[in-house]
């Protein structure tokens, strides 16, 4: 795709994905909760409610495809850790056609024990890194390693929001491209971790 096709079209797309985010999935609490990442925050973004309809995650699919695109990454598998990437995964192979993946939070347990599902990873295959949401980075981080570890290259690695201040340093420290479609200052809410 054309990069400045792609920026017009992600520009597009991130709108649309924030006002659906800002509508449908996140909410001002009363009291401070506990986030995976073990900080602690009143503002809550839940991607998975938010997206939920078909088209909404559809459009977050395209959204990806188009970040991917604007910086001219070509990419053979998308996935990332299981639950906040499962559903991008499917949609981005679905709308590219290339494969999708996911990494297991344990190995299987039984059968072939595998911890990467879907695509077979190797040193030939580029991947694109999604995550639904990163506070810390720590389960991005987690499916980094084992895709690192299937010898496969990590082109991008994404979140649809990121809400804190370290995921992005860290994979610079790593030499991995990293950019969110979204941030805590598109939502007007304080970075957790700063």
């Amino acid at each position: 795709m054309d990069p400045s096709r792609a920026t017009d079209e992600l520009d597009q797309l991130r709108a649309r994905l924030r006002d659906t985010i800002a509508h449908r999935g996140y909410r001002r609490l009363d009291e401070p909760v506990e986030l995976s990442s073990g900080g602690w925050s009143r503002d809550f973004i839940d991607v998975k409610a938010a997206l939920s309809r078909g088209s909404e995650l559809a459009a977050a699919c395209r959204a990806l495809v188009a970040l991917a695109g604007e910086r001219q990454l070509a990419f053979d598998a998308v996935g990332g850790l299981t639950m906040g990437a499962d559903q991008f995964a499917h949609g981005v192979a679905t709308l590219t056609g290339c494969e999708w993946f996911v990494v297991r939070k344990q190995p299987k347990g039984r059968g072939t024990d595998q911890l990467l599902e879907g695509a077979a990873l190797g040193p030939a295959t580029r991947v694109l890194l999604v995550e639904d949401v990163v506070t810390t980075g720590a389960s991005i981080h987690t499916a980094y390693r084992a895709v690192e570890a299937a010898g496969a290259e990590v082109v991008l690695a994404t979140a649809l929001v990121d809400r804190g201040v370290a995921t992005a340093p860290a994979f610079a420290d790593l030499g991995v491209a990293y950019a969110a479609l979204l941030t805590h200052r598109d939502f007007d809410i304080e970075a957790v971790g700063a």
